[in-house]
């Protein structure tokens, strides 16, 4: 499967807010832990609902969170 263009930062943010875990963050946005993990794999892109859903968790602005490599 080949590698999707967008890039997180979804792990690191997680471990600065008091190491969340890929759980609480699914609870808090309304997805399973599966679809996070994925997320954070960059084997899955987000709805840009979700997408705006964890940068709101992590109070940061979308393209703190994401950003898209050609």
């Amino acid at each position: 499967m080949p590698e999707l263009p967008i890039k997180n930062r979804i792990r690191e943010l997680r471990a600065a807010h008091s190491d969340m875990t890929q759980l609480n963050l699914a609870k808090k946005i309304g997805v399973t832990r599966q679809t996070v993990n994925a997320i954070e794999l960059g084997k899955y892109s987000p709805s840009l609902e979700v997408a705006f859903r964890i940068a709101a968790v992590f109070d940061e602005p979308l393209e703190k969170v994401f950003s898209y490599h050609k």
